[in-house]
């Protein structure tokens, strides 16, 4: 064999090898990216418009084999007793001791304002009538302010037993939309945009089944943003009555 042909076989070889090299690198690649791929969310909209929407989603924590994780749905709830639901939650700042001492206590804040109560009661209603087992309800709120911020309130609810539990994922955040990227305030209502530092509560207090949280969640303020409320202490008041015309 002459050292021309010797040096194309060995060139040969190189160049394969590269070849192999690149397409073990290109799959390696593709492979991280599938890999820190951002899961999809099987959902279904109740209601949905540019800014708010009310759908139905697959429960992660809702086991097939374990009847005890699956939720109590379909359930029928009027949306009167979401009404008096909604109407009950209230938000305050979380702060520190050392806050306390030189601040006092934040004011206590609705979580909803009137209209969205109302708007809320009837889609979550709704939603509940047609949740399968697996299913939670989540809700986005936002008011746009510029063409790349929005104020955003967010959250989910599902029944399990006779107790109704809602998770508060976002609360009136300012969440600015990305250049490029994913938009996530929109895909996962349930988990917050930013440190959460506030804590939930209802009224009437004597509703709430008290939950047990750890000691980080309470240190990042997460400890006190899902709420348990026993279905039978909800009351709901009865209509106003319809009072004759005055002749």
């Amino acid at each position: 064999m002459t050292g021309d042909a010797v040096s194309i076989k060995r060139n040969g070889r190189r160049g394969n090898r590269s070849l192999i090299t690149h397409h073990g690198s290109l799959v390696f690649a593709v492979g991280l990216l599938v890999g820190c791929a951002i899961p999809h969310v099987p959902s279904r909209i109740i209601y949905e418009d540019p800014v708010n929407f009310v759908r139905l989603e697959e429960d992660p924590g809702v086991l097939p084999e374990w009847p005890p994780s699956h939720h109590a749905h379909p359930a029928a709830m009027g949306p009167e007793r979401l009404r008096v639901i909604l109407s009950g939650l209230f938000v305050q700042e979380h702060r520190a001791s050392i806050q306390k001492w030189f601040q006092g206590d934040a004011p206590v804040m609705p979580v909803f304002k009137d209209d969205d109560v109302a708007w809320l009661a009837t889609q979550i209603a709704d939603a509940l009538a047609q949740a399968k087992w697996n299913e939670r309800v989540t809700f986005y709120l936002s008011q746009p302010q510029t063409s790349t911020k929005r104020v955003i309130t967010t959250g989910g609810v599902y029944i399990k037993d006779s107790t109704f539990h809602l998770v508060l994922g976002n609360w009136q955040v300012v969440y600015g939309i990305p250049a490029y990227g994913m938009i996530y305030d929109r895909r996962y209502p349930m988990r917050p945009t930013a440190a959460k530092g506030f804590d939930l509560f209802f009224q009437p207090a004597e509703a709430v089944i008290p939950q047990h949280s750890s000691v980080m969640d309470d240190l990042l303020a997460n400890g006190k943003d899902e709420l348990v409320l026993d279905l039978s202490k909800i009351v709901v008041p009865p209509p106003a009555p319809v009072l004759p015309p005055v002749s």
